[in-house]
């Protein structure tokens, strides 16, 4: 089974905020000019920002060599790079079979809901990005999400959507 990743509305016009691309200069310097150090860059860029901003492609094409072009074939083509910032806590739901055999869809919908986005898609106070995976490999507790690196299992809906609350409490909290 093959998760499509649909673009949302801030993935489609790849976002232009300002970012310090002066963090990302060590990193230049360890991989100028060494083969095979495209996705090790692009790994890099993506731990210091969350996620590869225009501005730090178009700097590492300066610096590196690299083509936009490949830069953006491979960042596009791993699901592992983002083109766009994501939330503190990203939520990921299994819909691999046994999780969809088991209710992942009512799991998704009852996130959705209660975030109110999308899959894909980032709370405006930047605190959970929801993506749907193809599988996270722990079907002995299906249907399950995780959250960061947390894994829960067996979950309900309800069940899902109160663990998300209880984040949510302890981030506010941490605030005061």
């Amino acid at each position: 089974m093959r998760v499509q990743r649909l673009l949302s509305d801030s993935d489609k016009t790849l976002t232009t905020e300002e970012v310090e691309l002066t963090l990302i200069d060590p990193l230049i310097q360890k991989y100028k000019g060494k083969k095979g150090s495209l996705i090790p860059l692009l790994q890099g860029v993506q731990a210091v920002y969350g996620y590869i901003p225009r501005a730090a492609f178009e700097r590492l094409a300066a610096e590196t060599g690299l083509t936009l072009s490949d830069m953006y074939g491979v960042a596009t083509f791993y699901a592992q790079f983002r083109l766009s910032p994501v939330g503190k806590h990203i939520i990921k739901v299994c819909h691999g079979t046994a999780c969809h055999v088991q209710g992942a869809d009512s799991i998704s919908t009852a996130l959705k809901e209660a975030l109110k986005i999308n899959d894909g898609e980032t709370t405006p106070d930047k605190l959970f990005t929801l993506e749907t995976v193809a599988c996270l490999g722990c079907c002995s507790l299906a249907p399950v999400m995780m959250v960061g690196d947390e894994t829960y299992g067996k979950l309900t809906g309800s069940s899902a959507v109160k663990i998300i609350k209880e984040i949510k409490i302890k981030e506010t909290q941490g605030k005061d």
